[in-house]
């Protein structure tokens, strides 16, 4: 009866590291997909300015060729 005890023991042990070890994978991939996820907002925050100021550019070009007054 003790022998299947401590062999239950055992298996827990085992469970137990074996859980922390898929943890430890698993807070590593998480960080991992935060940081990547943070350069991609900083990635389409960038994109996001840049296309405001081609806006900006090509409106400014606009009104320049409107004052021209070309026919």
């Amino acid at each position: 009866m003790f022998k299947s005890f401590d062999e239950k023991i055992a298996l827990a042990i085992e469970k137990v590291n074996s859980l922390k070890e898929e943890k430890a994978t698993l807070e590593r991939k998480v960080t991992l997909l935060e940081e990547q996820l943070d350069e991609k907002n900083q990635e389409v925050e960038r994109l996001s300015s840049e296309k405001a100021s081609a806006k900006d550019q090509v409106e400014s070009i606009l009104k320049l060729l409107e004052t021209l007054d070309i026919k």
